[in-house]
């Protein structure tokens, strides 16, 4: 052991982890177990309304992850179509042990260049993460405006008279 003044000076530790490698991708049948256990985590928190492993699997064609090396699914989210006017962002999930390395940023990134390769005018969520959003270049709007989800979720909520959600959209064609 060296001479206390000799040994080099302790290095502060990093705000965050080193980022893991991510690779964003279309999800795939290989990625239906890691999809159905981050939306089931964060479902039972009350992030995100709970999705079926049949649900998930008819709509497989809609869901983005970003994986790290091994494919271990980190971030998972889904595009849903409503009309030709608007799609919604939905299940949004992020692995707690990543969070703030860019793998939600990852997948709403590709979630909308599919959304603007099928030519969707407007995608958008309702959420409590609306900084995340607001920082993808999302605003804030009225949920009135997309009497569909309001329709088909929201009644069924068990926050309907309490809900702490706010719409976000972001328009993509002028």
């Amino acid at each position: 052991m060296l001479p206390a003044h000799t040994q080099p000076p302790l290095l502060p530790l990093p705000a965050h982890p080193p980022v893991l490698p991510i690779g964003v991708r279309r999800a795939e049948m290989v990625d239906i177990e890691g999809i159905v256990h981050l939306v089931k985590v964060h479902a039972h928190r009350g992030d995100v309304l709970p999705r079926s492993l049949r649900d998930i699997e008819h709509t497989l064609n809609d869901w983005f992850v970003a994986v790290d090396q091994t494919g271990e699914v980190f971030a998972c989210v889904s595009l849903l179509p409503y009309s030709d006017r608007y799609a919604e962002v939905r299940s949004l999930a992020v692995d707690d042990r990543v969070k703030g390395q860019g793998y939600g940023q990852a997948v709403v990134a590709q979630l909308i260049a599919i959304a603007r390769e099928r030519q969707i005018p407007v995608v958008f969520a309702l959420t409590r993460a609306v900084q995340f959003f607001l920082s993808a270049g999302f605003s804030i709007t009225d949920k009135e405006h997309y009497p569909e989800k309001v329709f088909k979720d929201c009644s069924i909520c068990p926050l309907l008279q309490n809900c702490d959600e706010v719409a976000v959209e972001l328009k993509l064609t002028s």
